[in-house]
């Protein structure tokens, strides 16, 4: 099913995810985790986020150009641990290389927009690696704010 609710640039089309695009959605989620981390080899983890996470309440949209999905976002629901309100999250938003820089990650945030406010929902929640400082400069300069920091202390 095509959206057609957001512009895209020429040459480029929407296309609602749909539950056989799991497999898809997997592999994706692994790209972009190795680009992030380039020295792990294995993301195992991953595989058990979409299946216990993937369903028709959680949407997943495609970015196609020539009939391949070059970007991607799926949402999903969470809590605001400070006023206990409902919100989207995001729980990927990705654009291949070569198609970055064109506009479709604003189209991918702007249909979570879109998506989130047809919920009722005040606002839009995404985790951002801080070594990924590309990303965290997109949300900054749309609007996006950090709410709170997790902190990790390694053991081993």
């Amino acid at each position: 099913m095509a959206e057609a609710a957001i512009a895209l640039p020429a040459d480029y089309a929407w296309q609602r995810g749909k539950a056989g695009d799991r497999a898809a959605l997997l592999a994706v989620m692994e790209r972009a985790y190795r680009e992030q981390f380039p020295a792990q080899s294995h993301f195992g983890h991953l595989e058990a986020t979409v299946v216990s996470y993937f369903s028709s309440a959680t949407p997943l949209w495609w970015l196609l150009t020539a009939a391949t999905p070059v970007g991607c976002l799926w949402l999903g629901q969470a809590v605001d641990q400070v006023s206990g309100d409902r919100y989207t999250h995001i729980f990927l938003l990705y654009v291949q290389p070569p198609h970055r820089r064109r506009g479709l990650g604003t189209a991918l945030l702007h249909q979570a927009e879109t998506w989130a406010r047809a919920q009722g929902d005040r606002q839009l929640g995404l985790h951002v690696f801080s070594a990924n400082r590309p990303a965290r400069t997109f949300y900054q300069q749309h609007g996006c704010e950090t709410q709170s920091l997790l902190m990790v202390k390694r053991l081993v």
